[in-house]
């Protein structure tokens, strides 16, 4: 699942997450966008709910420097020891740079780098290295987790797959559908764990899903990394006339633009057993982790969803 929950605060979020386990959840993972850091909601968490992993989805690799970064996974592992799982990615050009004054630069190679740093300075070592695109000069944990973190990636395109199955510990994807699943899994083998946060509206008013979905694909879908990863998953063409329009500045023409198939195709949606359905294809078709992402606007509230899509 993921937490906080949409409908509520992060500090409203603590009945419903120490709920979670009692109804079958194995997981609480955050995200980190505009709203709630990634690490805060995972430092609550372990506290409120200590029979869950606990994940971060993503947390941006250029909007931290590398050491903080260590320093706030290190936090976490030592909270939930064994438990916690920190995912990184190269996020977005408006993330890390209209957002966070940074510099969104050599996305994959900031990634690799970063990974590669982690791994040692979470294993306890001091690390003065020369990276390709920042470098450490004898950076060491104060106190290093005595049980380092699995490191998975926020991984969209064969490159970053291969990269998450080679050296991380697994691969999260985002907005793809059931059959997208097959073409992810292929380029990072069986072993590798794959982890997609998938978006659930439980609700059988179409019409009214698919007017609030819209807004949210088209917003991720004209990003530049997600317009490659659809179109290498092979929906190019159908997401073509969107994309113009949003290049026009065209926003009401873009939304119009984006099919049903598509929205249905990538938000899950329906009574609570069609959702439960429609995430069990998901998991059939190869992926380990699907992590729920509860919208609101449905005629059943974010606390009656969470307990009726609960794991059986």
């Amino acid at each position: 699942m993921t937490i906080p929950f949409f409908d509520r605060s992060l500090a409203q979020s603590k009945q419903l997450v120490t709920e979670l386990a009692a109804l079958g959840y194995t997981d609480a993972w955050s995200a980190e966008v505009n709203g709630v850091d990634g690490f805060t909601p995972l430092a609550l968490a372990a506290e409120w709910a200590p029979e869950l992993r606990l994940g971060s989805a993503i947390v941006p690799v250029s909007t931290r420097g590398p050491g903080l970064l260590a320093m706030s996974a290190a936090t976490l592992a030592d909270l939930a020891p064994g438990r916690f799982v920190l995912g990184i990615g190269a996020s977005s050009p408006a993330i890390v740079e209209q957002w966070n004054a940074g510099e969104f630069v050599k996305p994959y190679a900031r990634t690799r780098d970063t990974l590669r740093f982690l791994k040692r300075a979470l294993a306890g070592e001091k690390v003065s290295e020369t990276y390709e695109t920042f470098a450490v000069k004898g950076f060491k944990l104060e106190r290093a987790p005595k049980i380092a973190p699995k490191i998975v990636l926020a991984a969209l395109r064969p490159r970053m797959l291969h990269l998450a199955a080679a050296e991380a510990d697994g691969a999260i994807t985002n907005w793809l559908a059931p059959e997208d699943v097959g073409k992810v899994r292929a380029e990072i083998g069986p072993e590798t764990e794959l982890i997609a946060r998938l978006f659930v509206c439980v609700s059988e008013d179409v019409d009214k899903v698919r007017e609030m979905a819209r807004w949210m694909l088209a917003t991720y879908l004209n990003v530049p990394v997600y317009a490659a990863f659809h179109d290498w998953l092979g929906r190019g063409e159908l997401l073509r006339p969107m994309h113009e329009a949003w290049a026009a500045g065209d926003r009401q023409g873009a939304l119009k633009a984006l099919p049903d198939e598509v929205v249905d195709a990538l938000v899950v949606h329906g009574d609570a057993e069609t959702c439960r359905a429609r995430v069990q294809q998901y998991v059939d078709a190869g992926l380990d982790t699907p992590v729920l992402a509860l919208i609101p606007g449905g005629e059943v509230s974010i606390q009656d969803a969470v307990r009726a899509l609960a794991p059986r």
